[in-house]
């Protein structure tokens, strides 16, 4: 392997929260936290919500502006995380699913199992880019 992947971490982000935002933040570090060993492999990480969550912010204050009509309600939140990674599933080469219960999650896979994507559960199978080994 020559070329490094663009892999989707997967897991749980809103899942077993109950909608509390310190759970939601323990959820996101958790995502976060897998970045760094995928990059240190020689590839770059992804997180849907890194994608989303400024498209969620922007797309709520302009839909509650002065011009704002029923047609430019706020956006969903889960049909834009949903929708989101969807989209980044084109352009992505493999997902990590990281454990814990996630219909988004588990949504991904499935998505990436279809499109004959690499879907890694650990960490481990993830293989090292020969550029990042050697610059180890």
């Amino acid at each position: 392997m020559s070329k490094p992947l663009l892999i989707l971490i997967a897991g749980p982000y809103r899942s077993g929260t109950d909608g509390d935002p310190a759970r939601i933040a323990r959820n996101l570090e958790r995502l976060e936290e897998a970045s760094w060993p995928i990059y240190e492999r020689g590839h770059v990480p992804m997180i849907g919500e890194w994608v989303a969550l400024p498209i969620l912010r922007v797309g709520s204050t302009d839909a509650s502006g002065p011009d704002a009509s029923l047609d430019d309600a706020a956006p969903v939140e889960g049909d834009v995380m949903y929708t989101t990674a969807h989209r980044l599933l084109q352009h992505c080469d493999a997902v990590l699913r990281l454990e814990g219960a996630s219909h988004g999650a588990d949504q991904d896979v499935r998505i990436a199992e279809a499109r004959g994507i690499p879907v890694y559960r650990s960490i481990d199978e993830i293989p090292v880019l020969a550029a990042a080994a050697d610059a180890a």
